[in-house]
């Protein structure tokens, strides 16, 4: 009796079990679909971190354009008042003197080009700390200063033209300004005195401990003069966010 009644009370509970595992798997297949909202809920743009920051790269090079023509159009637009109207004319004529060394406007000239960039994969550098291998913002910031201090009229880093506004800042590996992410290597473009600036690099105690670490762990570090160098005009906002001036 005892090995008959068995297998009944087996059929017997799965009798039970398969309709409560069968509610369990609906509800949690409809909390799913809810939550989802008739998306994927691990979609390549939301679970994978590069896509999401070419998205906010894309996003910010769109809006970058969109300042550009904005900005042109208010440049026609306050030329256009201009010539009927005297007080924005004058308001005009003291404003432009200021538009050069504010970074507004693209300039041209003599200067030289600093090229920073992290040391390259080899067998020398293993087991090697990886921050050495790096460049950081001590070291940018080392260049731009001696630049500035050896006459310096305008600067750009890879392309983006440095304001007295502008901040350079290292997070990780790659390099923040002006409100854009760029990786190595780093192109400093300066126009200025040609040998003012390169007695300046050659005197900067941090550019010198710079390029003891390019000779020993391979980082790059070059000087060049360049006889016609082109400067962008700074396109971004000259609208401090935290200093206030004092009254």
């Amino acid at each position: 009796m005892a090995t008959a009644s068995t297998p009944r009370r087996a059929v017997s509970l799965w009798r039970v079990l398969v309709p409560i595992i069968c509610l369990v798997a609906g509800f949690g297949f409809a909390v799913s679909a809810h939550t989802a909202r008739g998306t994927n809920l691990r979609a390549p743009g939301t679970a994978n971190l590069v896509d999401l920051v070419r998205q906010a790269e894309s996003e910010v090079h769109t809006a970058d354009a969109r300042v550009l023509a904005l900005q042109a159009q208010v440049n026609r637009d306050t030329a256009a008042a201009a010539r009927s109207n005297g007080a924005v004319a004058a308001v005009e004529r003291a404003g432009a003197p200021l538009r050069t060394p504010f970074g507004l406007t693209a300039v041209s000239g003599p200067g030289l080009v600093v090229v920073l960039d992290d040391a390259a994969p080899s067998a020398a550098n293993a087991g090697v700390d990886q921050n050495q291998l790096l460049v950081h913002q001590s070291d940018l910031q080392a260049v731009v200063n001696a630049l500035w201090a050896g006459g310096a009229e305008a600067m750009s880093i890879a392309g983006q033209r440095l304001v007295p506004t502008s901040a350079v800042r290292c997070v990780g590996p790659t390099l923040l300004l002006n409100g854009e992410v760029f990786s190595p290597p780093y192109r400093v473009e300066a126009i200025g005195p040609v040998g003012g600036m390169q007695a300046a690099l050659s005197a900067s105690r941090g550019v010198a401990e710079f390029v003891q670490a390019a000779e020993y762990y391979g980082l790059g570090y070059t000087v060049g003069a360049e006889t016609a160098l082109r400067l962008p005009a700074y396109r971004g906002s000259l609208a401090l966010s935290y200093a206030h001036v004092m009254r």
